[in-house]
């Protein structure tokens, strides 16, 4: 039968109660040979996925879904984009703090808004109900209100989480790193929130990924417009979150949304589609405020004023040449209370490429928003047992986005990427010299350089000197009888392959000096 040759590879007991079943089925439904051969088929397939017949558990060789390993190469360029972003949060004046990965449930429960689902939920272990982190900025909020701090400049760069449809290829994952930057206390108004943009503004051209745009609005505004388009307030929050699609959808599918889906108003959603459509500067925020309906609403004229406010400071900053006042910018979270802002890439400047497409089809680099953020006065005294509030305000750089345009520009730029930092290598140019580079290398690795030497007791030189070459190494520190008779080390410039006799004494601070690390 050809349900007892699959017997033979399985347990007794497995084998006998599946033996039994196909054949009962046989018996009592009447099914087909056919059908018995496909169930065997289907359960062959399974044994195979959870072991073969030796009992080695088979691996799926994957990574989980919405994540993904990087490469040193990648890796490279990573350090190369955090130690400039780090770079730019110190210059401004920021420390920094770290928050478990996970925090208890009920500290991120509703403070996103319909984005709450994307929330990842652990086992309940020893009585706690936990969720991974989704933002920096929720236990942000809950430090200061644990450690009563009212007043701080702090930079966090870690991994959150998002149990979300993830879309590779758009630098959209489930496990991502985040890199906030925010001020937290009570200052005058609009300063804080203009360097913000200045420090998005700052780095998005240190970066150098394209040409990009800052948009900016205010929550009052969007509050305030709602209000006057006849929006009910407890839809004033489901609306905005649709809104907020507008980078994503054309605006007949949002007003669709808002009218079928949210019970919106043909009338309140084509008034809310005049104001939408708007862009500009300082001045559109001037003729917003003679506007005959946005000017019933005192939340709205507080927006507009500063947002006025906010053009003058950065005009001081000198942003301005990319930054644009757009009432379409919504941003869906619950917590943001005043001034908000995106950075988005308007062109990455890349060929298309096909890595990761879906469909197997080419696509160029779509990274939309690489930058956000915004003002949230209420957040903190959410946490307060007495409910005392600290204004804070900031910003998050879309870190994966922007990596997934810095690696396919450097798999379209010949340039070379080096994975390490090595700055000499110690060669030897006959046998038997192995305990002498182990002398050398302990002598540049005691003064701080980064040397490196090949495991091996006689390599060949020329092996040695290709190793430079295909790892970026700049210099070689050559030993041979000779040399070592004369208290002499030959360094060598791989790319000029210049030579150079240096005494022993020496031979550190000319390291040094070549490789300007003084």
């Amino acid at each position: 039968m050809l349900a007892l040759s699959y017997v033979r590879g399985c347990s007794a007991l497995v084998a006998f109660r599946t033996a039994w079943r196909l054949e009962h089925l046989h018996f009592v439904s009447g099914i087909t040979a056919a059908q018995i051969d496909e169930e065997v088929a289907k359960l062959l397939t399974l044994k195979a996925r959870l072991g073969g017949d030796d009992g080695k558990h088979q691996f799926v060789l994957k990574t989980p879904k919405g994540t993904r390993d990087y490469n040193p190469k990648q890796m490279a360029i990573r350090e190369k984009v955090f130690n400039i972003i780090t770079r730019c949060f110190k210059r401004h004046g920021a420390e920094t703090i770290d928050t478990p990965v996970f925090e208890l449930k009920e500290t991120l429960t509703g403070k996103y808004g319909e984005d709450s689902k994307l929330i990842y939920d652990l086992k309940d272990q020893g009585g706690e109900l936990l969720s991974l982190r989704y933002d920096l900025t929720v236990p942000f909020a809950r430090y200061l209100a644990m450690n009563k701090i009212t007043n701080i400049k702090r930079y966090h760069i870690a991994k959150v989480y998002r149990r979300d449809n993830p879309a590779m290829t758009r630098g959209r994952y489930r496990e991502f790193y985040q890199c906030d930057f925010d001020i937290a206390g009570q200052y005058d108004a609009m300063i804080p929130d203009a360097e913000c943009l200045k420090i998005v503004h700052e780095i998005l051209s240190e970066l150098e990924l394209g040409d990009f745009r800052i948009k900016v609005n205010d929550r009052r505004i969007l509050d305030g417009m709602f209000a006057v388009c006849g929006v009910p307030d407890d839809k004033f929050r489901t609306i905005c979150s649709t809104v907020d699609k507008l980078d994503k959808m054309p605006w007949e599918d949002v007003k669709k949304e808002m009218v079928n889906e949210k019970g919106l108003s043909e009338e309140a959603a084509d008034q809310i589609g005049e104001y939408v459509s708007l862009q500009g500067g300082m001045d559109l925020a001037e003729r917003l405020l003679l506007d005959p309906r946005m000017s019933q609403s005192k939340q709205a004229c507080a927006g507009l004023s500063d947002i006025k406010l906010l053009f003058s400071y950065m005009q001081l900053f000198q942003v301005t040449d990319r930054v644009v006042f757009d009432l379409s910018l919504a941003r869906g979270l619950d917590y943001y209370t005043g001034v908000i802002y995106e950075a988005v890439l308007t062109q990455a400047g890349v060929a298309p490429v096909s890595s990761d497409a879906q469909n197997g089809a080419e696509e160029s680099v779509s990274v939309g928003s690489v930058a956000g953020g915004g003002r949230y006065d209420g957040l903190v005294g959410m946490f307060d047992p007495k409910g005392r509030k600290v204004p804070c305000v900031g910003v998050s750089i879309g870190i994966e986005r922007i990596f997934s345009i810095m690696e396919q520009k450097a798999e379209a730029s010949a340039e070379k990427v080096r994975t390490t930092e090595v700055q000499v290598l110690v060669a030897s140019a006959q046998k038997n010299l192995l305990e002498e580079r182990l002398r050398l290398v302990t002598e540049l690795w005691n003064a701080g350089i980064k040397a490196e030497v090949m495991y091996k007791k006689n390599p060949k030189l020329l092996s040695q000197l290709q190793l430079c070459e295909e790892t970026g190494i700049p210099l070689v520190a050559i030993l041979g009888e000779q040399e070592l008779k004369d208290g002499v080390v030959k360094l060598r410039v791989v790319a000029t392959r210049e030579e150079v006799d240096i005494s022993r004494s020496d031979l550190i601070g000319e390291i040094k000096r070549r490789t300007s690390v003084a």
